[in-house]
């Protein structure tokens, strides 16, 4: 079944000295995001808690690929504090590579 979305997954090592480091070493994301829309449409993040997972969630769907991604980082810069801040924002920036480099790759296939 051809599906109306793209995965996009990511991962930056968690900050040591840290108890995530000591279990995880990198926190990873991912997003779906619509292939018309450039949307996210759904995204997990290998926190621990559900409570910090759900907040990233919420914090990450809705954004739009093609115009959101300066905003994103600099919500999570002002409103997700903890050890694993510069992390999520890394992965999420390597994220974001990775959809432009997959898009500009399609383009000029058909181009």
């Amino acid at each position: 079944m051809k599906l109306n979305s793209i995965i996009v997954t990511a991962y930056a090592k968690a900050p040591q000295d840290t108890g995530y480091y000591e279990t995880n070493k990198y926190v990873g994301v991912v997003l779906e995001i619509d292939k018309k829309t450039e949307i996210i449409v759904d995204a997990s993040v290998t926190f621990v808690t559900p409570t910090a997972t759900n907040y990233f969630k919420r914090l990450v769907v809705g954004t739009n690929m093609a115009t959101g991604i300066p905003q994103l980082i600099e919500d999570v810069r002002n409103q997700y504090f903890a050890p694993s801040t510069q992390s999520l924002i890394m992965a999420l920036k390597t994220a974001s590579q990775r959809y432009y480099d997959i898009k500009d790759k399609k383009e000029r296939k058909s181009g």
